[in-house]
């Protein structure tokens, strides 16, 4: 759509930028030199097109004077009349577009495939060089339109009908997952459902116009930790939703290890992310889903909850929706077990999702003794480390709230484990003792207890200390205030 230098000018259209970006001997598109029949104006057609190109987005076409006047719409046409989405304005399109799908090939102007996402007619009401509103009538998107222009080829398109469905509401912020309580296994296993429990951190995906943004268990934003993620946008197009699950690292042998995660986990530069993607890759195992296309399920049983994450159809390489099992609790344990993974979650068939709270409808059961620790203090190490870290000074809340000192852990920390403790723990001096009950060590150095770190461990000794501790990895992740001591896990 060429500019015009007067309000009332007829609006001009041209091909020639549309052809002089293709080559048509190598993609399928239509070079628009073909005869292809031209709606009447009452009824003038449109087509939105879903574009897996480098960047997933959404196409809005309106036939127009012969041609289609296009737009790339990033986050697909507003269901809701808030917030508004950004509409790049591009080169007319040629009426046979109207009816194109296919894979346009690596190399080419906009590769990749093209898919009719909604097509139908629609009513002008207005068209300017820096204003268009219409009413749309398609199979999927109904209602008033206006796209008004902001700056060059920038454009906003926004939603002045009402939505179709009432009920429509937006997806939820600021919302916290639901966790498990440390158990044992129930013993009416016939009204759970058992899954594996997977060592690695807790993520809520946020996925909506083939974006997607990661939080983590305390609502910090990760997204930029996990690039292999981002492709979750597009595997679910323009279905929006709310997921829970675990980000894991697995090992050679297929098994989740915590301290292959660790790297991923404290990355601040997007292109440290990405090289670090490329040596430790990680997957996201989906459990749960919160809300999707408008409309929250957190208030729906587990099982229909999880009907509708199955669904989805998530499997992909970064991303899996691994299956539940109802009842034989003990056999899924045993499994678990087998496997070398960390125990099984229990979770009731009936019981709805419960954001930020700790509830018994969700019963974690470990196999291994591993747990988080709050760090109180750190002794220095011996030889070259003289003036170094050697070993971290653990501990857990008890019921009183009190700080409760539990051992020392230095196994496990290596030297890259090393460099990113101590610049954590210079930032959190403190002269005295935070335990409740301090051990009498020389050289200690204490902190505030504000770092978490996972510790895998043999037993606990009579007199509550930490046997054959070994240092797994920092837990930004964990509030310090919410550990405590876990139940230990049975024969």
């Amino acid at each position: 759509m060429a500019t015009r230098t007067k309000r009332d000018d007829p609006p001009q259209t041209d091909l020639g930028p549309y052809r002089a970006k293709r080559d048509f001997d190598r993609t399928p598109e239509p070079s628009g030199t073909g005869s292809c029949r031209r709606g009447t104006a009452p009824q003038r057609r449109f087509v939105v097109h879903e574009h897996h190109a480098r960047r997933l987005h959404w196409d809005l076409r309106l036939e127009h004077d012969g041609v289609l006047l296009s737009w790339a719409v990033p986050r697909g046409i507003p269901q809701l009349p808030k917030p508004n989405h950004l509409a790049v304005h591009t080169e007319d399109h040629p009426l046979e577009y109207l009816d194109f799908h296919g894979e346009i090939p690596s190399g080419s102007y906009g590769a990749g495939t093209m898919t009719v996402w909604d097509s139908g007619t629609y009513d002008l009401e207005k068209l300017e060089p820096d204003e268009v509103i219409v009413d749309l009538h398609g199979r999927r998107v109904q209602g008033r339109y206006v796209l008004f222009q902001t700056k060059g080829d920038q454009w906003m398109i926004h939603r002045m009908s009402p939505p179709d469905d009432p009920t429509r509401e937006p997806m939820p912020e600021g919302v916290l997952p639901m966790l498990a309580t440390n158990s044992t296994l129930p013993a009416d296993d016939e009204h759970w459902s058992f899954e594996m429990k997977w060592d690695g951190v807790r993520a809520l995906a946020a996925v909506e116009g083939g974006r997607v943004r990661l939080t983590s268990r305390r609502g910090n934003d990760v997204t930029e930790r996990y690039p292999e993620l981002h492709k979750l946008g597009d595997a679910l197009g323009s279905t929006a939703a709310l997921l829970d699950g675990e980000v894991v690292a697995l090992d050679a042998n297929g098994r989740p290890s915590f301290e292959l995660l660790q790297p991923r986990m404290h990355v601040a530069s997007p292109s440290t992310a990405r090289r670090l993607a490329a040596r430790t890759p990680v997957v996201y195992m989906l459990f749960d889903v919160l809300w999707i296309d408008g409309h929250t399920v957190m208030g729906l049983p587990y099982t229909e909850r999880r009907e509708r994450l199955e669904a989805l159809g998530l499997s992909g390489p970064s991303w899996q929706t691994p299956p539940g099992h109802v009842g034989d609790g003990r056999a899924m344990l045993e499994t678990s077990r087998e496997l070398g993974l960390e125990g099984v979650v229990a979770k009731r068939l009936d019981s709805r999702y419960e954001p930020g709270r700790r509830s018994l409808a969700w019963r974690k059961v470990k196999v291994s003794c591993s747990q988080e620790f709050v760090v109180g203090g750190w002794l220095p190490g011996n030889g070259r480390l003289e003036s170094h870290l050697g070993s971290l000074l653990v501990g857990y809340h008890d019921e009183t709230g009190a700080l409760r000192y539990a051992g020392r852990v230095g196994s496990g920390i290596n030297e890259a484990a090393r460099e990113r403790i101590e610049g954590r723990l210079a930032a959190i001096e403190r002269d005295s003792s935070p335990f409740a009950n301090p051990p009498r060590l020389k050289d200690a150095h204490w902190v505030e207890p504000a770092l978490v770190v996972q510790v895998r461990f043999h037993e606990w000794t009579q007199a509550g200390i930490l046997r054959h501790p070994r240092y797994e990895g920092l837990r930004d992740d964990i509030d310090p205030d919410a550990v405590v001591r876990e139940p230990t896990p049975g024969p």
